[in-house]
């Protein structure tokens, strides 16, 4: 029995690569594993990532170009959400690809190369970190 090959398609590998160069920043992996949990305002993201709020409506929308998230608006206040669950997999399966097996990881032996070092720097397989201390408001 001879194995099907599926022919190259590279304006689908276009889209891949756009989707994984979204979700390869910490911030908006972040982003994204809070959004695939629950809907969330752009301030409580914010406040959840210890970014500013300009900064994060930067990162919401490269992952809104990418077809990542979802959002709607509720009077000045927009609300955004994974934009289904296949967001939620493709972050979990980026985790077990990062935590793979540590005996091997670096001679191929079925894991990533360098996926136990991703591992202990804890970038992929824990999102939550303690946010950044933000600069004091100024009265202008």
């Amino acid at each position: 029995m001879e194995a099907q090959v599926v022919p190259w398609d590279s304006a689908g590998a276009d889209r891949a690569v756009a989707v994984l160069k979204a979700v390869a920043d910490p911030t908006r992996y972040r982003l994204l594993w809070a959004l695939g949990q629950r809907e969330h305002s752009v301030g409580q993201l914010a406040e959840l990532v210890g970014a500013h709020v300009a900064a994060v409506s930067q990162h919401l929308s490269r992952l809104r170009s990418a077809g990542l998230v979802a959002s709607r608006r509720e009077g000045t206040r927009i609300y955004y959400q994974a934009a289904g669950p296949h967001v939620r997999g493709l972050l979990e399966e980026a985790s077990l690809v990062a935590s793979g097996p540590v005996d091997g990881a670096d001679s191929g032996e079925g894991g990533a190369p360098g996926a136990a070092a991703v591992q202990e720097r804890g970038t992929a397989a824990s999102p939550a970190r303690s946010p950044r201390p933000r600069p004091l408001a100024t009265g202008r």
